[in-house]
């Protein structure tokens, strides 16, 4: 079942394409991993995936309805966090998932509010004020309050940004325990390979607002394969015959350009 289908969004700023003609879709239970650099369109996209701006062009359905005709039900089952969290300092964690609890209308529920601060790690600091908190805890702070009212579809952009080594690893081990554990789907955007191949199942790769590849991790990641580019003068044809011969296979996308993934044995020195 598929919790997140993206059907050729684009979005323009003015003169700017920031997401051009992105399509793909993210199956229950998996961690996707959402790569590119900074500036390749992936806040971007994570804004019109949680109805904070409108694509200029295509679509996108949640839990296999529109979005745009069914926000308010759809946001219901959505936890995330865009870059770093708000917080309060002079309030304490506790503090912040009571509000954010009666920000949403949520009824209050005490064993909740522990169970989801010990999920992240921070039961221990509950009484204790935001101001004292590292940027690591700050951030699974962030992820408690995107948790609180048990989301089935997690969406974290950049969450390991600006951490120190343990704090990447508690992110990191907080995302693994989430799939595993409570078979959330989670996707999770970042600019660094090294992150998302520790935790993600799938992959799609952006570059410039476009798709450059996208597939399970252990296909594209595998070191005895190269992602290969191949531009033409017209790509209609050259598809057709990369269809017909034995390179069919290793075709990743056709939506713009033809990129294969391709055992390096199998290219030409």
């Amino acid at each position: 079942m598929s919790i997140i289908q993206v059907h050729n969004i684009s979005k323009h700023f003015g003169s700017l394409t920031a997401v051009d003609d992105l399509s793909f879709h993210v199956n229950k239970g998996e961690v996707f991993g959402f790569l590119g650099q900074n500036g390749s369109g992936k806040s971007t996209t994570i804004r019109m995936l949680l109805s904070l701006i409108h694509p200029t062009s295509g679509n996108i359905e949640l839990f296999g309805m529109p979005l745009e005709k069914n926000r308010n039900e759809i946001l219901e089952k959505v936890g995330a966090i865009i870059e770093r969290p708000d917080l309060y300092p002079y309030l304490s964690a506790k503090e912040h998932l009571l509000l954010f609890a009666k920000v949403r209308k949520q009824k209050i529920d005490m064993k909740a509010i522990q169970a989801t601060l010990q999920k992240v790690g921070l039961l221990d600091r509950a009484r204790d004020k935001v101001q004292t908190f590292s940027l690591g805890m700050k951030q699974r702070l962030g992820i408690a309050i995107a948790l609180l009212h048990n989301p089935q579809l997690i969406i974290l952009d950049e969450p390991t940004n600006g951490l120190d080594p343990q704090g990447i690893a508690d992110i990191r081990n907080l995302i693994q325990y989430l799939s595993k554990e409570e078979g959330k789907t989670i996707l999770v955007s970042s600019h660094l390979l090294s992150e998302i191949e520790q935790v993600a199942t799938q992959i799609l790769i952006i570059h410039k607002g476009k798709k450059v590849a996208e597939g399970a991790i252990q296909k594209l990641l595998d070191p005895a394969k190269m992602i290969v580019h191949i531009k033409t003068t017209n790509d209609a044809q050259a598809l057709q015959v990369i269809l017909a011969g034995s390179f069919s296979n290793y075709i990743l996308q056709r939506a713009s350009g033809i990129y294969l993934c391709i055992p390096d044995y199998e290219i030409p020195l």
